[in-house]
């Protein structure tokens, strides 16, 4: 499997726990993931024009229970990762500026 994405805000991750728990995990019960070719979806969606945005680069491999499914809310043809578990910061291969 190809190399994963998260997008989270600055001061978001800069206070994250490990392993990172975001917000709304309890009613959703997944952390949403991105592949490189559709992470560009939610991040014009959700942070077009912010200068605060982080992308976040994970391995895969370090992930347990990652499932493809249809996006929130669905974007046709797409299906998006979704991590069923905290996110663990062993996974994070870097963490880099993103400006949708």
């Amino acid at each position: 499997m190809s190399l994963l994405y998260h997008l989270i805000l600055r001061d978001e991750w800069d206070g994250a726990a490990d392993p990172y728990v975001p917000t709304g995990f309890d009613q959703l019960g997944f952390v949403h993931l991105s592949t490189s070719e559709h992470v560009d979806i939610p991040g014009k969606a959700l942070f077009s024009g912010r200068d605060d945005v982080l992308l976040v680069v994970l391995d895969p491999a370090r992930l347990d229970d990652v499932r493809f499914e249809e996006g929130v809310p669905p974007t046709p043809g797409v299906l998006f990762p979704h991590l069923y578990g905290p996110l663990p910061h062993a996974a994070v291969l870097d963490v880099l500026p993103y400006r949708a």
